[in-house]
């Protein structure tokens, strides 16, 4: 389950999406943004559940400094990490966890998880103290706040003190104005996500990030936000967003994909594309991965790059892309 095992393994392909027809149903498949791909197949082509598998994607890429998640989480103003996650199933209940404000539970997307799944909790969202309270009642792995601590992410932290850069003032400033391109964190790998399909035709979608560099304290991205940066649908599909969350909150990016393919009947491809572009024209910076019940995927993004790949059980080949393919 290493990520550099992962990364070995992976094809890369210029085949951005298959050209068949859009309801040939490809069975089981996996999204993300990000790279944890065989940790989420090897549950799906054991005839597994979408929410485990979209769970073990995730938490390969929290346990990995290189994403800014868990791990690798960057830093609040004040020098903290405050990591946030959520976690959806695509049945009728539209049932979901999310959880925010966090600084010693190792793993967000297993508390989200665990909210989803406890049926003595009846709530889906959960914050600060009394969610890492919940987490460690439940049993859940917990960390010093020492433990998120990456050498990478504390000079990102100084140096956005040191030369207090513009575009970070305007993040600071709740982006009330102007164009927040240049705002978009420097490392590429940022918040991260999967969306699975399963054997049952249950689709999940689970997100997790550590927020944006020189965030203020206490604040809350769109990523455990319910419709914002995840969303998930049977009958239409699984979203999972990065990019800049306020953007995501405002214009609910990750319903609106599901909206404009069960109201306005596009695929998936469609919608996401007219979502993104959309967000690009009112500043926003970002990209998703979106999965139908079909197991056809649309990853676009409106930035220089997004990490991002899928695999079918089908194929059981992994393919994973960072550039546009232009």
């Amino acid at each position: 389950g290493n990520l550099e095992e992962t990364l070995a393994s992976i094809k890369l392909s210029k085949d951005i999406m298959p050209k068949e027809a859009d309801k040939i149903n490809h069975g089981p498949t996996l999204v993300i943004h990000g790279e944890a791909l065989l940790a989420g197949h090897e549950i799906l082509k054991k005839g597994g559940s979408s929410i485990d598998a979209v769970e073990a994607s995730v938490r390969v890429m929290e346990d990995c400094p290189f994403f800014n998640a868990g791990k690798g989480s960057v830093f609040t103003i004040g020098g903290k990490n405050e990591l946030e996650a959520s976690i959806m199933l695509g049945i009728d209940s539209h049932t979901a966890g999310a959880c925010t404000l966090l600084s010693t539970v190792k793993n967000p997307i297993t508390l989200a998880k665990t909210l989803l799944q406890d049926p003595e909790n009846p709530h889906v969202f959960l914050g600060g103290i009394e969610a890492e309270k919940y987490a460690k009642s439940k049993g859940l792995e917990m960390v010093d706040p020492g433990y998120f601590w990456t050498k990478m992410r504390w000079k990102q932290h100084l140096d956005g003190l040191e030369e207090k850069k513009p575009e970070n003032l305007r993040m600071l400033n709740d982006l009330d104005a102007g164009d927040s391109r240049d705002a978009a964190d420097p490392n590429p790998m940022g918040t991260v996500g999967a969306v699975a399909i399963d054997i049952n035709g249950i689709i999940s979608t689970a997100t997790s990030t550590g927020g944006f560099n020189n965030k203020k304290d206490g604040r809350i991205g769109d990523t455990p936000l319910i419709a914002c940066g995840t969303w998930a649908d049977n009958e239409t599909c699984g979203v999972s967003g990065t990019g800049n969350g306020e953007f995501f909150i405002r214009y609910s990016v990750a319903y609106d994909v599901a909206a404009r393919m069960k109201y306005l009947e596009e695929s998936v491809q469609d919608a996401a594309s007219y979502v993104i572009n959309h967000l690009e024209k009112v500043g926003g910076i970002g990209g998703l991965i979106a999965l139908d019940k079909y197991g056809n995927f649309a990853m676009p993004f409106n930035t220089d790059g997004m990490f991002r790949g899928y695999i079918r059980v089908s194929e059981a080949v992994p393919y994973a892309y960072i550039f546009n393919d232009e």
